[in-house]
């Protein structure tokens, strides 16, 4: 048995996930860091601590027994790939990965949250032949709202941007508006929920330039159909449709960028059903199964597996 640990200390979820090569199943434990009611995040310090605080915790629960299998660790160092992308919070499990290499003798490997995302979509469906494959990969998150051209070469999703939100990012537009409307953060469950008691009809423009959109506009709207006394139904159902729409249309441009190729959906705002629904009415595509659609460390767990058998 050869077993590959993942770790991953996003913004919002202290992960840890073991991937055994010969079954290729995966042991995943997560655990959200605390918010307060009413609040629409964490700072980066508090995030730190919580991190600190429950990691143990999950290895302890991970672990059980298999700490002799580890064969290599896998752990997120940063949301992106990109120059300059850095959050604290990350530092917390490259930390617990340099210790337990020292004191497991086994190899650490670093990859961003962002290619954890993508390759826990395609593990999450049996697609990993798309790992070699030139694709487009959507990450769409609280952190993030880009597109990805994932070039195939190397098997361990190097990307170029394509997309990306010019404001708020699609999971804040959620939470913020949930938030609004009493919900508890993170608000995309409920959120979702909401929006599918609402039976009046929905009108949505998004606002898309080239193949980059802009989401500010829709927690404006939002904020004014509250004011207007429209229903919260009603409110979280324009939300989602709003963002639905503005993933469409960015997906469209890109296509008629970049010719026909795959298109891949990660990150916590594509678990929503409304959202995939309005996307595979119009294009072929792929979607991460929702539980690893929100920050996991399966996909971190599968890299530092492809990485090791180089």
């Amino acid at each position: 048995m050869s077993i590959y640990l993942g770790i991953d200390t996003s913004n919002y979820t202290t992960s840890v996930c073991l991937y055994d090569s010969d079954s290729a199943q995966v042991i995943s434990k997560r655990r959200l860091l605390p918010v307060k009611d009413g609040e629409c995040g964490l700072r980066q310090s508090d995030a730190v601590f919580h991190h600190v605080q429950q990691l143990p915790q999950m290895f302890e629960e991970a672990f059980d027994g298999f700490a002799d299998e580890i064969r290599a660790i896998g752990v997120s160092y940063a949301p992106r790939t990109a120059e300059g992308s850095y959050m604290p919070c990350f530092t917390v499990g490259t930390a617990a990965a340099d210790i337990l290499s020292s004191v497991l003798k086994a190899p650490v490997y670093r990859f961003s949250h962002q290619q954890g995302h993508i390759a826990a979509a395609l593990y999450s469906v049996d697609r990993f032949d798309l790992l070699r494959k030139k694709h487009i990969a959507f990450h769409v998150s609280g952190g993030t709202t880009e597109a990805l051209l994932v070039n195939g070469d190397d098997g361990f999703v190097s990307t170029g941007l394509v997309a990306r939100t010019l404001d708020l990012n699609a999971g804040q537009l959620i939470d913020r508006v949930g938030v609004m409307l009493g919900l508890r953060f993170p608000c995309g469950k409920e959120l979702e929920q909401l929006a599918l008691r609402c039976e009046e009809p929905i009108r949505v423009k998004a606002t898309v330039k080239g193949t980059d959109c802009c989401l500010s506009g829709g927690q404006n709207i939002a904020e004014k159909y509250l004011k207007e006394g429209k229903s919260p139904a009603y409110i979280a159902r324009f939300t989602i449709d709003f963002i639905g729409a503005s993933i469409a249309q960015m997906s469209d441009r890109i296509r008629e960028a970049y010719g026909d190729l795959p298109f891949v959906y990660a990150g916590g705002v594509m678990s929503d059903s409304i959202i995939r629904d309005t996307l595979r009415a119009r294009h072929d595509c792929v979607f991460a199964l929702p539980e690893f659609s929100c920050d996991n460390a399966a996909g971190i767990a599968v890299l530092a597996y492809l990485k090791d058998c180089m």
